[in-house]
């Protein structure tokens, strides 16, 4: 029963904030009128974001194209930082016991919704110790194998003949791409390929270009390069057609139906994170993310820019930690 806490914590955690609204709505206008006073004058120093993977990884270029333009809007320094480790808790760890109003974080899917599903003695509380601010950008990922494979419905017929004989990769256990593949296996049925995990998605390109893996599921921004040189073949994409891939067809072109997964980045703070600075936050980075170059420079890293409010990132969570509990709670997946 454990697995599941944490969609009811974030059901209530998404209830909390509506009802204290509810319950503490200013009366007097002159206090309506303090908090875009306050928002104007944070922040009162740099403004560090925290990014749990090395640089030049996809969370690392998101913040770093976020960085720029938020920079020039706040008139301080917005300095990225990575601290990369542990599929991106390290950072989101810090981020969740940070005091200097001035610390924030792109994290991933997992470090919101899966983690505390995975880990018995994770230090913070995905429900609890962030303020969400936004979720940034969004991809499919690639279901790909070697050349040598059979496309579409074939590859499914191959791949359950094959049983436990084929493999496939992920950049590490409890990450999307190991729960994914996790959750295409049951959605297809009768398919028994075993997982490798590696420790990045450069590996993962390895293993399959040596054909030590059969399958692997990756962001765009990996798999095109490699496709298009004929290196690699896509089965199809995870969430339907995509602008990001438009020559790749969607996984349910090849049976796979009621199938959607999607990669994505948050922009989210500590909890103690002041009002003052959330109100700016929320103001600043959806007008930044509507900017037609910012969307632009994040497409071509392979990322569809989204921008919400922070209950929108909490609605997201909220889905995708009832279908990541549900897959966990099937496989019994554990990591210590």
């Amino acid at each position: 029963m454990k697995v599941f806490s944490l969609a009811t914590l974030l059901i209530a955690a998404i209830a909390a904030p509506a009802m204290a609204t509810a319950q503490h709505i200013p009366k007097k206008p002159a206090v309506k009128e303090a908090a875009p006073a306050a928002a104007a004058n944070w922040p009162t120093r740099p403004v560090k974001i925290l990014v749990g993977f090395p640089g030049g990884s996809t969370p690392d270029m998101a913040a770093r194209t976020l960085a720029e333009p938020l920079s020039r809007a706040l008139g301080q320094p917005v300095i990225v930082e990575n601290r990369p480790g542990a599929s991106g808790n390290i950072a989101a760890d810090l981020v969740a016991k940070a005091t200097d109003d001035h610390t924030l974080g792109v994290v991933i899917n997992g470090n919101l919704t899966s983690a505390r599903l995975l880990y018995a003695k994770l230090p913070y509380d995905p429900s609890k110790d962030f303020t969400p601010i936004s979720l940034l950008t969004t991809a499919p990922l690639v279901l790909v194998a070697p050349v040598n494979q059979p496309s579409g419905r074939d590859f499914f017929v191959a791949a359950r003949n094959a049983g436990d004989k084929w493999n496939y990769g992920s950049v590490g256990n409890g990450s999307v791409g190991h729960l994914g593949m996790e959750l295409l296996k049951s959605t297809v049925g009768n398919l028994a390929a075993v997982h490798v995990p590696y420790q990045g998605n450069p590996q993962v390109t390895t293993a399959l270009l040596g054909g030590q893996i059969q399958m692997a599921l990756v962001p765009p921004g990996i798999a095109l390069p490699q496709v298009k040189a004929g290196k690699l073949k896509a089965i199809g994409l995870t969430s339907g057609r995509s602008a990001l891939a438009a020559e790749i067809p969607s996984l349910a072109d090849a049976g796979v139906h009621n199938f959607n997964l999607e990669v994505w980045t948050a922009l989210v703070g500590p909890a103690k994170l002041s009002k003052a600075a959330q109100a700016r936050l929320n103001q600043e980075v959806s007008r930044i993310i509507r900017d037609s170059d910012t969307r632009q420079k994040l497409f071509n890293q392979g990322w569809q820019a989204v921008g919400t409010s922070p209950e929108g990132l909490l609605s997201r969570i909220r889905s995708e930690t009832a279908i990541m509990s549900s897959i966990i709670a099937m496989r019994g997946i554990k990591i210590e």
